[in-house]
């Protein structure tokens, strides 16, 4: 396997320091000449190996992971809350279901798993190629070379919560960061350094602001306007683009960071739009999907196995709140 890497750039043909552009606009007229004269041959070229890399246009622009880390994200600031203990767990999951959306992973085809919860059904990697997103790349090689788990094993193994040392090594670690980074090489967000009393901390505060406002309204809209998922699925060119919404707001809700693209509605219109996604929390986090909504999704043909991974990473998130009210509870026990 090539070992050169490729990094995806916003802009990076048009990406230069502060002195290049004044070196440039000082030499005048001779500079644009001399400009004109470079011959497309030497102009310098991004190496990569064509099947590390995605490039469907079905591909979305940001991955689930991403968005609900935007969401979380404060703009000018650019840290998350220091009191967001939640979204570590809520990025795990979202990188399960986003190899599920890209068709890399699926529930084991087996009739007896029906006889399983949900969330304790096995899956496999049917898809090895790699999808150019490091996070994502790095759990499908893992799972790929793994013997087959459940998704909430994985969820748990990936956040590190178990007690088996033979599989801390499954850990995915800095996942906040590693995204942060790549959403700078996008060109959403930038790097600054902050600091924060005795040390210096890197930031990342939103450059682009588009980007964001973009997913405020999808999630505004989704939770607050009648939508049907035919019509969402008919304005993108991305498959199944109703369910990654619905997936996306629901990790954002576990994440406790769906407030912040509801911070300008109306107080009633806030409690509708918590209303909605309680709902849509119930209806897809069964399998098959429960509730008007859930019973309109169109799914292609042979996606089915891998939609019903989506269903059991919600039905773990929906969990999270009983979870860590039960590790409180034994807290307590052994110190009382």
């Amino acid at each position: 396997m090539s070992t050169i890497t490729r990094r995806r750039v916003a802009g990076a043909s048009t990406n230069t320091d502060d002195g290049a552009i004044e070196s440039t606009s000082s030499q005048g007229g001779s500079g644009s000449r001399s400009q004109d004269n470079i011959s497309p041959s030497s102009e310098k070229k991004v190496a990569y190996d064509p099947r590390d890399v995605d490039e469907s246009k079905s591909t979305p622009k940001l991955t689930l992971m991403e968005e609900v880390l935007l969401l979380g994200l404060k703009d000018r600031q650019g840290y998350l809350s220091f009191w967001n203990d939640s979204i570590s767990y809520a990025l795990r999951g979202c990188i399960v279901m986003e190899l599920a959306f890209r068709g890399r992973i699926a529930m084991v085809k087996d009739a007896n798993r029906r006889k399983y919860p949900l969330s304790d059904r096995y899956i496999e990697v049917i898809n090895d190629k790699l999808t150019g997103e490091v996070l994502l790349d790095e759990a499908l090689k893992m799972m790929k070379i793994s013997e087959k788990m459940s998704v909430a094993s994985w969820i748990d193994l990936m956040s590190g919560e178990t007690w088996n040392v033979m599989k801390i090594g499954y850990q995915l670690k800095q996942v906040r960061e590693r995204l942060a980074k790549g959403l700078v090489d996008k060109g959403v967000l930038r790097t600054e350094k902050r600091n924060f009393l005795l040390f210096d901390m890197a930031t990342h505060p939103i450059a682009d602001t588009a980007t964001k406002e973009e997913i405020i309204k999808r999630v505004c809209t989704m939770l607050v306007t009648r939508v049907s998922s035919s019509s969402v699925d008919s304005q993108s060119d991305v498959p199944n683009a109703y369910l990654r919404s619905v997936a996306m707001i629901c990790a954002a809700y576990a994440a406790n960071v769906l407030e912040n693209a509801l911070l300008y509605l109306q107080p009633d219109l806030r409690e509708q739009a918590f209303n909605k996604v309680d709902e849509l929390m119930n209806d897809f986090s069964a399998w098959p999907f429960a509730g008007t909504a859930g019973a309109k999704i169109e799914m292609a043909p042979g996606t089915e196995l891998s939609l019903e991974v989506i269903a059991a990473v919600l039905n773990v998130l929906t969990k999270m709140d009983a979870i860590v009210s039960l590790f409180i509870i034994y807290i307590i026990s052994l110190i009382v």
